[in-house]
């Protein structure tokens, strides 16, 4: 049978293996049948995805993982509860440095760059022109991606308060979306359904009438128009207040870049000022679009009433990437080398995930959980590869066996 939701792990079967271009193994695939279930209400996603209780510590040493007895078919919320025990560990005896004080670091250093990547622009030599290019798009994406990545999930600061001017700052005002709805489709949504046929499978990156080329390689560049055409199209779902908020900061927001180019940077037409504004908003826009995909497509998909509970929804459904410096500080460690951390602890900062990575990857490997890695090369030859199967056709939905 199926691990249904609800139920403890029992071993049966085969194990399910770790390996991150294949899926566990599978007994009977069936169509989805949930492609157009309507997304559900907060209490149930709300737990799953925004908040992870720790439970009680597993003991008063020191963090760590020697010794661990291996308990084939230990509860889900054991295993959880044991866990999230040795990270609270490690983010209790953290300083504010390491919990919050790196990312904003990151972020205020990342704005402090802004007037030389203007004032680059001004040249007309080729060498300053395009450092000018490569900053500001560094920029966009730090505070697009980080920025609001992390404000969409209160992982900047302990303060309701403040954490709810940051997500307005950069969701909204920098990337030009809507706070409600890139909290509920992200937080809410992808979070508490990871990999869930119908709700949380990162259906919204597929594309299925472009080619495989086109779509990995030329649609990307309209990310930037792309984004706050389906953030406009969005604001009918929420309330009018919101939405004439997210539309006034949405203008504010392309209207301060427009104007910096012109006056700054020196642009002596509108449109090379847009074009301009293109060229650094889409200057990380693949790997942008390749993260997304890369780290959940491919791996397992569950029907939602046939799916694991947390602790083996994100272990096998979640995958990350190498670290790479670039990345790292565009979109954060919690986006590429950290991603199965952060899908368990979603409210932990990109800094905090990282620290937490060598704790969490050797308690799933000790508990026989898959701890899925792979290279970004890797993945996009699986995907050029699988195009039609992956980001085409319907996924197939796994039936687990059993989980050792």
């Amino acid at each position: 049978m199926p691990l249904e939701d609800g139920d403890p792990v029992r071993p049966r079967g085969q194990q399910v293996n770790g390996e991150v271009s294949g899926v566990p193994r599978l007994r009977g695939m069936r169509d989805p049948s949930l492609r157009d279930t309507t997304a559900p209400g907060g209490s149930r996603a709300d737990v799953m995805a925004e908040g992870w209780e720790p439970g009680p510590a597993p003991g008063d040493g020191d963090v760590t993982l020697q010794g661990a007895p291996q308990r084939a078919g230990q509860p889900e919320e054991a295993l959880m509860s044991e866990l999230s025990g040795l990270v609270q560990k490690v983010v209790k005896s953290s300083s504010w440095w390491e919990r919050h004080g790196v990312d904003i670091s990151i972020l205020a250093c990342s704005l402090l760059l802004l007037p030389a990547g203007f004032l680059c622009l001004r040249s007309a030599q080729a060498i300053p022109f395009l450092a000018g290019v490569l900053i500001l798009g560094v920029v966009h994406h730090t505070l697009t991606v980080k920025g609001s990545h992390l404000a969409s999930h209160n992982a900047l600061t302990e303060s309701k308060s403040w954490s709810k001017v940051w997500a307005i700052f950069f969701i909204e005002l920098c990337s030009a979306f809507t706070v409600e709805q890139a909290t509920y489709n992200h937080v809410k949504i992808h979070h508490g359904y990871t990999n869930v046929i119908g709700l949380g499978d990162s259906s919204t990156w597929k594309i299925p009438f472009l080619n495989r080329y086109v779509y990995m390689f030329i649609a990307p560049l309209s990310v930037p128009i792309l984004t706050p055409l389906v953030a406009l199209g969005l604001l009918r779902h929420v309330k009018w207040k919101a939405a004439l908020r997210t539309l006034c900061f949405m203008v504010l927001g392309f209207y301060c870049h427009y104007w910096l180019l012109l006056h700054v940077s020196g642009f002596q037409s509108p449109w090379s000022a847009l074009l301009c504004m293109l060229l650094t908003r889409s200057l990380l826009a693949h790997p942008y679009i390749h993260v997304n995909i890369f780290q959940h497509i491919g791996l397992p998909m569950f029907a939602a009433d046939r799916k694991p509970k947390r602790i083996h929804l994100m272990s096998l459904g979640v995958l990350n990437l190498p670290r790479n410096a670039l990345l790292d500080w565009s979109f954060g460690h919690s986006l590429i080398s950290c991603h199965v951390e952060h899908h368990l602890f979603p409210s932990l900062s990109d800094n905090m995930c990282l620290k937490i990575k060598p704790i969490v990857s050797q308690f799933l490997k000790q508990k026989k959980l898959p701890y899925n890695e792979d290279t970004y090369s890797s993945r996009l030859w699986l995907f050029l590869q699988r195009y039609e199967e992956l980001m085409v056709h319907a996924p197939p939905i796994t039936e687990l066996v059993g989980i050792q």
